[in-house]
């Protein structure tokens, strides 16, 4: 289930962390859970100068036009259902993909209600930091928030996010 709700949180894959850092298990209850997060966006995506070299003006003057009016944007928010196992709680690379090997993670604090990391990735020019904290304040309900720094040498973007979540039920039907 965290991992699902990591996945929700990091849209832009800014949190897929490998490290030996050891995660405490939270004491969360399995099944099917709806997260609601509101996510805000700022900056300018950090494209790579050589892609942005093969753009004709035109495309290069419409992606700004589109990021310009996406920083003006209000925060979005979205919810979706998401289902969490026992094998998703015990993992230790609860928020990794364990194939991302361009990202670190430091688990500043985990016990078994709060989790707070720092996350840095650096891959294709391209360098991601940034902090995820979470805390179930009862097994059945969780809050957190995450900020993050998508940068190269000629752009940046800030990732906001707030999320909350709440179990449904034990059965997840065909949520995975």
């Amino acid at each position: 289930m965290l991992r699902k709700l990591g996945t929700i949180l990091f849209l832009t894959g800014s949190i897929s962390a490998f490290a030996a850092d050891k995660i405490q298990s939270l004491n969360l209850k399995v099944g099917l859970w709806e997260v609601t997060h509101t996510t805000s966006l700022t900056g300018t995506p950090p494209i790579p100068p050589e892609m942005l070299a093969k753009m004709t003006p035109e495309q290069r003057a419409k992606f700004e036009e589109r990021m310009k009016a996406r920083a003006a944007a209000p925060p979005k928010t979205h919810t979706e259902k998401s289902c969490i196992t026992q094998k998703d709680l015990d993992k230790d690379t609860l928020f990794s993909d364990d194939d991302d090997k361009s990202c670190t993670r430091s688990v500043i604090s985990s016990t078994n209600t709060k989790l707070e990391m720092r996350v840095e990735c650096q891959e294709d020019g391209t360098k991601r930091t940034g902090s995820f904290k979470l805390e179930a304040a009862t097994p059945e309900s969780v809050k957190g928030s995450m900020q993050m720094v998508a940068s190269n040498d000629e752009q940046a973007m800030n990732i906001n996010s707030t999320f909350t979540a709440k179990w449904v039920g034990a059965a997840c039907g065909d949520v995975e």
